[in-house]
């Protein structure tokens, strides 16, 4: 982890006891935003016209890969959990 520490020029000052900073935020004039349900579901449906659909295929095949992957992955540590487990046998002479 890296710490940098901010350049002469760039470092705050505080403000002073009597007078409030130049640079603190001012009230706000405006009210206050109301979530609107209906515009934001009017909007998500919009959105989801513009998405890029996979094909079926395309989604069948990623699926195929996935669980492929996994089967084998399962596999693989089944073996080498197998491998660890007769090692530590045949060094120890326990576990079975």
């Amino acid at each position: 982890m890296s710490v940098t520490t901010p350049k002469h020029g760039s470092q705050q000052s505080s403000p002073s006891k009597g007078g409030a900073s130049k640079d603190a935020p001012k009230p706000s004039s405006k009210p206050a935003v109301r979530f609107n349900l209906v515009q934001y579901l009017k909007d998500v449906r919009t959105e989801a016209t513009r998405i890029t659909w996979p094909t079926r295929r395309n989604t069948l095949v990623t699926t195929g890969a996935v669980l492929a992957m996994a089967a084998l992955t399962s596999v693989f540590f089944f073996v080498v959990d197998q491998v660890i487990g007769l090692g530590v046998r045949e060094l120890f002479g326990v576990g079975g």
